[in-house]
């Protein structure tokens, strides 16, 4: 897994920043019902952030995560993966994500991710939103599958996702086949000393996106390991607060 269930973001609350929060159930086009959690701005920028958990689903980590965007100004959805096997309910540490995670499939996030934009884009004068995705590990992965999707996004975000893995989840292409059908720009934030992304599996994913001509940042962070963005880091503060605010300059800078 990327982080514990007690980790929390490395990132500085802002007080009162927040409007409000909400635990929702989303349907998807399927029928399928799943757990999201909305955290609204005090005073909207107007884009807005589909948030996508790494492969425990939604748990504290991405709420809180949610609440960090709202305070700067982007209303934000964390969503849930495990509506079809786990409904949705509130889980605790003990969840056994990992009997649900190999049943979550390429189609069913997609489905997902589309009913959570479409929430995003149902307010007044909102149709037009610009929408971006984030995500970690396997939603890292997640996120960026969902350039190739026909959301409209404005941009997709992942933390150390894997870019040549394929199957996971069930169905899924690897991102580097899926680079010729992005639709957005893209920033990948990865841990140069992550051992199960090498190198050169990173390399690939940047030698795509340059063949394919697609807006791209692609940063590795060296002696970084995977899940570095977590508060529980110290030795890594430094390296998660620049990912930070290349997050917020890229949503900025594709506004």
């Amino acid at each position: 897994m990327c982080f514990p269930f007690e980790a929390k973001p490395p990132i500085t609350a802002i007080v009162g920043g927040a409007l409000d929060t909400e635990e929702v159930t989303l349907t998807a086009a399927d029928g399928n019902t799943f757990a999201a959690y909305v955290a609204r701005a005090s005073e909207p920028l107007g884009p807005a952030v589909v948030v996508m958990p790494d492969v425990r689903g939604l748990f504290p980590f991405y709420e809180e995560l949610a609440l960090r965007f709202a305070e700067r100004g982007y209303d934000s959805v964390a969503i849930d993966y495990f509506g079809r096997t786990a409904g949705v309910a509130k889980r605790d540490a003990e969840f056994p994500f990992r009997d649900h995670i190999p049943q979550t499939t390429f189609e069913g996030v997609r489905a997902d991710v589309r009913a959570a934009v479409e929430y995003l884009r149902s307010g007044e004068g909102q149709t037009e939103r610009k929408v971006f995705t984030i995500g970690f590990c396997y939603g890292g992965s997640a996120s960026w599958q969902q350039a190739s999707a026909s959301h409209g996004l404005a941009g997709a975000i992942g933390f150390y996702g894997h870019p040549t893995r394929a199957g996971f989840p069930q169905g899924s292409p690897a991102i580097v086949d899926l680079v010729p059908q992005f639709e957005c720009p893209i920033l990948g934030l990865m841990g140069g000393a992550d051992q199960g992304i090498p190198a050169e599996e990173v390399a690939k994913y940047e030698a795509a996106l340059e063949a394919a001509g697609k807006v791209h940042e692609i940063v590795s962070y060296a002696g970084a390991p995977h899940s570095f963005f977590d508060r529980g880091f110290e030795e890594y503060a430094k390296e998660s607060a620049d990912a930070w605010e290349r997050v917020l300059r890229f949503i900025e800078a594709n506004t």
